[in-house]
């Protein structure tokens, strides 16, 4: 199992403080560490109950996770190989055969969480070693309730699919998904127990995994149909589950849950969701007797607004339980995956989601770590209401470019220092190009600034959920030294905002210059040469800027394609400075604009 000496080291500390936390072996009365959300369990869903109970108790004590797949499936062939006919409910029939016998659930939790122990014991004093290669995919997931009463999205993350099956003959695998619930959370949680066992329990797996999907979408519905109707549950979900072997990937999805892909910075199509005003799915609906009507949004038979789902019983058959699923050859030049649920696509464009990823990735130096905390404001910011789950699956170094480009990046980088060289040239000759940025059409970095995603909306204006602005010039002050913020209808308009303090000097060559702003405490110096040092400064500063811009397309450590990045010339670079936040209404929401004022440093 362990990798490297370090590996097992690791793992046997983990095993000695999980065992130091969990009771002796739980007997008949004693409370279990999860109780299940069904009382009942039927067969055909012990190896999916007992994974997911074994994974989740694990991971809530920061489990490896390829260590918390091996626990969960030697547990798992433990419970399989029990007999658990002693938990069968007795039930009265007709025939005298109950064709679905049903497991007391609490006391199989007690099985399954008194089996763990055990293999932890074991495997503490005769550690099972064996290497096994795993490709590693980065990954950033958040999930908020949002303004909805109650959470009905859920989301599975397999990111060591061979060793949580023991498959030992097949490329490495990992499997991704995310269910949006409605009615309830039950066939969500259904959907995230048993899918994916589903799929590997499908004939046609080893060969072909799409099929496998989408059969095994079709197994899960019909299985939880029948629990439904046993335990008269009103509740369906959508998914879209993305499956990866190897260099190939497998997508299959129900309803209007989707996925994306990012290729050399371009978002790609991978799927259309199955919505009730499509044409097919119109017709196909209509076919069966149904009706698709407009009420507030496109509905079948006035009630759901999807087309097909897992679940929803009383909609069938109008409300398909069958998947669709398309197959990708990867290449190596695919940069990450965005899953969602209609939270987040019903009002994030796909160019836009890019957009907010490359922009979080470029301020934090690739970090990707809350990269789905961005996406996640971004969309409850843009305006929903809806709960929103977003899972980031990254398929390469974002921070390396592709193959087969970096002899381009070299090439195209000298090219542009050459020229960034020769247009600096000509500003400080004064020539034509310092006006024509001068003229309203400069460009300064935006940087955007948020709240955590989690915290929960106010329904006042200043919100810790709000975005602020930053003025290019500071904040206003007072006589009194205090920062005033005047109301939103008192600032003039952004294209005024952000040249009001730039005022040509017509003793330098026409190079523009800003009107010192000075900290209240100073005056400034009637030194004739601080405008000349000024100016130099701010080329400088520009300078500095455009040299450690990086491209959102290609990482980090490269340059942007086609020509430098505009700016406002003049502006003096200052890094001692702290931004002081500033409303304004007529400025553009999500954005912040960094604060530059004066260096007194500067002053003689």
């Amino acid at each position: 199992m362990a990798g490297s000496a370090t590996e097992e080291k690791t793992f046997r500390r983990f095993l000695e403080l999980f065992l130091r936390e969990m009771r002796p072996p739980l007997q008949e009365n004693d409370p279990v560490p999860m109780r299940p959300l069904s009382d009942l369990t039927s067969e055909d869903e012990v190896e999916g109950e007992c994974l997911d109970m074994c994974l989740q108790h694990l991971c809530k004590y920061n489990c490896p996770f390829s260590l918390a797949a091996a626990l969960a499936r030697f547990t798992a062939d433990s419970v399989l190989q029990s007999d658990l006919s002693i938990y069968h409910i007795q039930k009265t029939v007709e025939d005298g055969v109950d064709p679905f016998p049903q497991i007391e659930s609490v006391a199989f939790a007690r099985l399954v969480f008194n089996k763990l122990c055990e293999t932890c014991c074991l495997w503490l004093k005769d550690f099972p070693y064996r290497r096994r290669p795993q490709p590693y995919y980065e990954t950033s997931i958040h999930a908020i309730k949002n303004m909805r009463r109650k959470m009905e999205d859920k989301h599975i993350v397999i990111p060591d699919f061979n060793t949580l099956f023991n498959i030992q003959d097949q490329e490495e695998q990992a499997f991704f998904a995310v269910f949006d619930g409605h009615g309830g959370v039950d066939a969500a949680i259904y959907a995230a127990n048993h899918l994916h066992v589903n799929m590997v329990h499908q004939e046609c797996f080893s060969q072909d995994p799409g099929q496998a999907l989408c059969r095994a979408f079709r197994v899960t519905d019909e299985r939880f149909i029948r629990k439904a109707k046993m335990e008269n549950l009103r509740c369906g979900t959508t998914g879209v589950v993305t499956f990866l072997r190897g260099r190939t990937l497998y997508v299959a999805w129900l309803g209007d849950s989707q996925v994306m892909l990012v290729k050399k910075g371009q978002a790609v199509e991978l799927m259309k969701p199955h919505k009730p005003d499509r044409e097919d799915e119109k017709q196909r609906i209509e076919a069966l007797g149904g009706c698709v009507i407009w009420f507030g949004t496109w509905r079948v038979n006035g009630s759901l607004s999807v087309s097909r789902a897992i679940g929803d019983n009383e909609h069938k058959p109008y409300i398909s339980g069958d998947a669709d699923h398309h197959i990708v050859e990867l290449d190596g030049t695919e940069d990450y995956l965005i899953l969602a649920c209609d939270g987040f696509y019903d009002t994030v464009s796909p160019d836009e989601a890019v957009r907010v990823v490359n922009d979080h990735l470029t301020e934090n130096n690739g970090d990707s770590t809350m990269v789905a905390h961005k996406l996640v404001a971004s969309a409850r910011d843009a305006g929903s209401s809806d709960n929103i789950s977003v899972i980031v699956v990254f398929l390469r170094d974002l921070r390396v470019p592709p193959p087969g480009e970096e002899e381009e990046e070299g090439a195209e980088e000298e090219g542009e220092e050459n020229a960034v060289e020769e247009e600096e040239q000509g500003e400080i000759g004064g020539q034509d190009g310092a006006n024509t940025d001068a003229g309203g059409k400069g460009h300064c970095f935006l940087q955007q600034c948020s709240a955590p995603a989690d915290l929960a909306y106010e329904d006042r204006t200043d919100s810790l959920t709000d975005r602020t602005s930053l003025g290019l010039l500071g904040p206003m002050l007072g006589d009194e030294g205090w920062i005033r913020l005047p109301p939103a209808s008192s600032h003039p308009p952004r294209s005024l905002a952000l040249t009001q303090n730039l005022l040509p000097n017509e003793g330098h060559g026409g190079i523009w210059l800003p009107e010192p702003c000075f900290p209240i405490s100073q005056k400034p110096s009637s030194d004739g040469q601080w405008s000349l040092a000024a100016a130099l400064f701010g080329h400088a500063g520009r300078r500095s800027r455009r040299m450690e811009h990086v491209s959102p397309r290609w990482g980090w450590g490269s340059r942007r394609r086609g020509r430098a990045p505009r700016k406002l010339p003049g502006l003096l670079r200052s890094t001692c400075c702290v931004p002081h936040p500033q409303r304004c209404s007529v400025r553009r929401p999500d954005v912040a604009q960094p604060h530059l004022p004066c260096d007194s440093s500067l002053m003689m």
